[in-house]
C-alpha cells in the first residue's frame, strides 16, 4: 500500500509533538562523526558520516544496545552534552516539531565522569536556547538504563529528585527487557512519583504482555514506551483502552531492532482498530535512518490515512503529552489550522 500522494508534504508542514525519542540516540551523523574524531583513540565508532549507516545496522536488540552505548561513550564533557542537545533541537525544528519529551539517561554521563550539576546545566542551557531561538519546547524524561542494574536506578532517582532540573517532567526505564524484570525498579519509581514525576517506562517491546502489566501495576505507568506486544493479550488491550493509557509507538525502530520482523506485520493497525490511544515516535532516529516525518508517513501507509487521519494522530501525541493545558490548546489549534488550510481533493 503506497502512501497517499501529497501526504508527505502535509506531514512535513504539520506542527507536531514527540513523546518517545532518546537524547543520545538523536545525535545527527555529523555530531556523532565529530565526537568520534575527537575521541578516535578510544572508540570504534566511525568518523565518516557515510560509514555510520553501516555501523547503525543492527542484528538484534542486544547489538543495538552495544552500538548505542558506544555512542554514549563519546559524550565526555558538559560541552559535548550541550552541543548534542541543541543539535537535536535544530533537527526537530526542521521537522516542525514544536514540543518534545526527550528521554535522557543522565547516569550514562555522570558515571563516565561528567559532574552531575554540569550535566544539568548543559541540558537546561540547551533547552532554554532551543525554545528562544528555534521555538522548540523541550522537556526531559530521566530514564534508568536497565542493563546497568539497581545502582544506576538509585543514581537516576537521586539525580531526578534531588537535582530536579526545571524541564524534567517524567521518569522512565529503558534498555533491554529480557533478563531485566520491571518489578525490581519499583522503589525508584515510587520515589520519582512521590516527587511529582510521571511514570513512562519502556515495556512490551521485546518481551510479552506481562512486561506491560508489570509496568502498569508495579511501576504506575501513565504511558507505555512501545507496548508492541500488548496486542497479544485481549485483557490488556481492554485495560489500556478503558483507562486511555497511551502507547508510544515507534515503527521503524521495531524493525531495526528486530522487535517486529516486517513492517507489514507491525501491530499499529491492531492497536488503532482496538481504539487505543496511539502516538507516533522516532525513538533513535539517526541510528534507524528515520525521523518523525518519516514515521508519520509509515503510519499513514500502514493505517491507510489521509490528511485528516494523520492530523488525528498528531492530536493524540498532544493529548498524551505532559505539556501544560494552555500549551496543549495552542498546539492542537496549530494542527487544526494546518489541516484547515490544506487544499482539499
Amino acid at each position: 500500500m503506497a502512501v497517499p500522494s501529497g501526504i508527505e508534504a502535509f506531514i512535513a508542514g504539520m506542527p507536531k509533538a514527540e513523546l518517545h525519542v532518546h537524547h543520545v540516540g538523536s545525535a545527527s551523523p555529523r555530531v556523532v562523526a565529530e565526537l568520534a574524531a575527537r575521541h578516535a583513540d578510544r572508540t570504534k565508532v566511525p568518523t565518516d558520516p557515510a560509514a555510520l549507516a553501516e555501523y547503525f545496522t543492527f542484528t538484534d536488540f542486544a547489538h543495538f544496545i552495544e552500538v548505542y552505548l558506544s555512542v554514549v561513550d563519546l559524550i565526555r564533557d558538559a560541552e559535548d552534552v550541550r552541543a548534542l542537545t541543541y543539535g537535536v533541537a535544530e533537527d526537530m525544528a526542521r521537522q516542525n516539531i514544536r514540543y518534545a519529551e526527550l528521554t535522557v539517561t543522565p547516569y550514562s554521563s555522570t558515571n563516565r565522569g561528567i559532574p552531575d550539576v554540569a550535566f544539568m546545566e548543559a541540558i537546561e542551557d540547551a533547552r532554554k536556547s532551543a525554545e528562544k531561538d528555534l521555538g522548540v519546547v523541550l522537556r526531559w524524561c530521566f530514564d534508568i538504563p536497565g542493563e546497568a542494574g539497581l545502582a544506576a536506578a538509585d543514581e537516576t532517582a537521586r539525580l531526578a529528585v534531588d537535582l530536579a532540573p526545571e524541564g524534567l517532567v517524567s521518569f522512565g526505564l529503558g534498555g533491554p527487557e529480557i533478563g531485566v524484570p520491571r518489578p525490581q525498579f519499583k522503589p525508584y519509581f515510587d520515589r520519582a512519583r512521590a516527587a511529582g514525576l510521571h511514570s513512562v517506562p519502556h515495556a512490551g517491546e521485546t518481551t510479552g504482555p506481562e512486561t506491560v502489566w508489570d509496568a502498569l501495576r508495579v511501576l504506575g505507568a501513565e504511558r507505555i514506551g512501545h507496548g508492541t506486544q500488548a496486542v497479544h493479550d485481549p485483557a490488556l488491550i481492554d485495560h489500556l483502552g478503558e483507562h486511555r493509557i497511551p502507547l508510544e509507538v515507534c515503527p521503524t525502530s521495531n524493525i531495526a531492532t528486530r522487535a517486529v520482523d516486517r513492517m507489514e506485520n507491525h501491530p499499529i493497525k491492531q492497536m488503532v482498530d482496538a481504539g487505543l490511544l496511539v502516538t507516533v515516535n522516532s525513538d533513535d532516529p539517526p541510528m534507524f535512518g528515520t525521523d518523525l516525518n518519516t514515521e508519520y508517513a509509515v503510519a499513514a501507509r500502514l493505517l491507510g490515512l489521509d490528511e485528516s487521519g494523520v492530523a488525528a494522530l498528531a492530536r493524540n501525541a498532544v493529548e498524551a503529552s505532559f505539556l501544560d493545558p494552555a500549551g496543549k490548546v495552542r498546539l492542537t489549534a496549530e494542527i487544526d489550522a494546518h489541516l484547515a488550510a490544506w487544499p482539499k481533493g
